[in-house]
């Protein structure tokens, strides 16, 4: 897309590795897409290998709309004298050395954090977030649910951006006098390399489940692309890891960053015990100070201690984030709770996708639940994702709960029927009795509702902060949340 900037195609090329060159260097290069429909002179256009299609295929297209600069790992056949061609060893990384180049190397100008694993990353960047603003900072969010700057929201389509528009964002983030950014960093934008070329001033590793098989195909590769942000750390930087989780001293192997730990089970260079976890929140003793805190569950006892680490790798005084961070919330659609005034139903919405985190609100659940209170669960599973979770997730659901309702997430371009039919394998004879299957999901959380007693609890699972549903393609207005209020004031709990 075109800026403001403009930069020759040499400045742009500076110490990047390239194959061959063919056409002039000193070209005005007015911005960086990826995108052969928004070609147009003055723009360069990278041509990405992806897991569907293959950038290089519209090559002629951008060329015909005017591009200035092609940048592939394959030369087409036929050059186009007009056009200067920069062939490179792999597209994707060359867009973001790029990219920073473009923009200023922004992320230099700033104390980056990135945080990584498979749960735990919206609620550890969205807090970090909210807890640098409340100590006086202007700071950048880059997240699942939303991308911030300062109080702005900038929606978020992807858990992490490109490499063209996350360096965008750091730019706006540096002209708006932010001091940190705290973003999660996936593992697909580790091996697309949408963060190479990026200068982090710390990196945290929360936890590493099964997820994302469907991408990556072994839980090996997911594990490598995750400890490929840490290998990648500078020197000046921290690598702060969760010493509890069995893959947590791994991430610290081959990193050239400080090596920090944080833990509730043995020694680390962050400590805490838990003391109470109740409805009300936490109650932890941390490196000695005993604290209470607005989040529920063990899983947020890690999540607090990861944010507490970072904060004081970052420089802050232990005490004052003590102080500040007791009196935060999570982020949206992570263990939220809504209940009805009438007869204090209370409905939780989590984005408990995994099996692993559907254990831990489960777990949660249980931790804090009096004996007569029935726990209901609504899940599902998406469809075009990893199908080996579904029987695993059902399963989870049966053992944590006294009443089950599948239903769809986001069957995508599945047929909601099938996924269904996969979570059902995963319920054992004896549970039977206890699972309903509604496809609409809408239906499935009115009927858990009305099942609900007084004081009951109702989970609803899988799409925690989305307010659409996706089906064929077609992305329709629906809130887990909302439906649930909704569904309180129609039936009148």
């Amino acid at each position: 897309m075109e800026s403001s900037l403009s930069h020759s195609l040499s400045f742009l090329l500076t110490g990047l590795k390239v194959v061959a060159q063919h056409g002039p260097a000193e070209v005005a290069v007015r911005g960086l897409t990826l995108d052969s429909r928004q070609a147009a002179p003055g723009l360069a256009f990278f041509a990405l290998r992806g897991a569907a299609t293959d950038g290089h295929q519209f090559i002629p297209k951008a060329v015909e709309q005017g591009v200035s600069v092609i940048f592939c790992e394959g030369l087409p056949t036929e050059l186009n004298p007009a056009t200067t061609y920069v062939q490179v060893p792999d597209s994707a990384a060359a867009m973001a050395y790029v990219a920073a180049a473009f923009y200023g190397q922004p992320s230099r100008k700033l104390k980056l954090v990135g945080i990584t694993g498979t749960n735990g990353k919206t609620t550890c960047a969205t807090v970090l977030h909210k807890l640098f603003r409340e100590l006086g900072y202007h700071v950048g969010l880059l997240s699942t649910v939303q991308n911030q700057i300062d109080e702005e929201v900038i929606p978020a389509t992807h858990t992490t951006p490109d490499a063209i528009r996350l360096n965008e964002l750091l730019a706006r983030m540096v002209q708006a006098g932010c001091s940190h950014v705290f973003m999660e960093v996936s593992s697909h934008a580790v091996v697309q390399h949408r963060v190479t070329g990026l200068h982090f001033a710390g990196g945290v590793f929360t936890n590493l489940t099964h997820d994302h098989l469907d991408y990556h195909g072994t839980f090996d590769a997911y594990l490598k692309a995750k400890k490929g942000f840490f290998d990648a750390l500078p020197k000046s930087g921290f690598a702060l890891t969760n010493a509890d989780d069995k893959r947590g001293m791994v991430m610290l192997q081959n990193t050239a960053a400080r090596r920090e730990t944080y833990s509730l089970r043995g020694p680390a260079t962050f400590r805490a015990r838990l003391i109470e976890n109740a409805v009300h929140g936490l109650h932890l003793e941390v490196d000695g100070h005993e604290v209470q805190f607005r989040l529920i569950g063990v899983f947020n006892a890690y999540n607090i201690l990861a944010i507490y680490g970072a904060a004081v790798l970052l420089g802050e005084d232990a005490a004052e984030v003590l102080t500040v961070l007791s009196g935060l919330t999570s982020a949206p659609g992570r263990f939220e709770p809504v209940v009805s005034e009438k007869t204090r139903v209370t409905g939780i919405v989590d984005y408990a996708h995994t099996p692993d985190a559907l254990e831990n609100v489960l777990d949660t659940i249980a931790d804090i639940r009096q004996p007569q209170q029935q726990v209901i669960t609504v899940v599902g599973c998406g469809g075009n994702r990893d199908g080996a979770k579904r029987p695993i997730m059902a399963n989870l659901a049966c053992k944590g709960s006294d009443r089950v309702i599948l239903t769809s997430d986001n069957p995508r371009f599945e047929d909601p029927n099938d996924i269904l039919a996969q979570m059902q394998a995963g319920v054992l004879p004896q549970d039977l009795g206890k699972v309903l299957t509604i496809a609409d999901r809408r239906e499935a959380i009115k009927t858990a509702c009305a099942l609900a007693g007084p004081g009951d609890i109702v989970l609803v699972a899988g799409k925690g902060h989305e307010n659409y549903q996706e089906i064929k393609g077609v992305r329709s207005a629906f809130d887990d949340k909302q439906v649930l209020q909704e569904m309180f004031a129609l039936l009148g709990k």
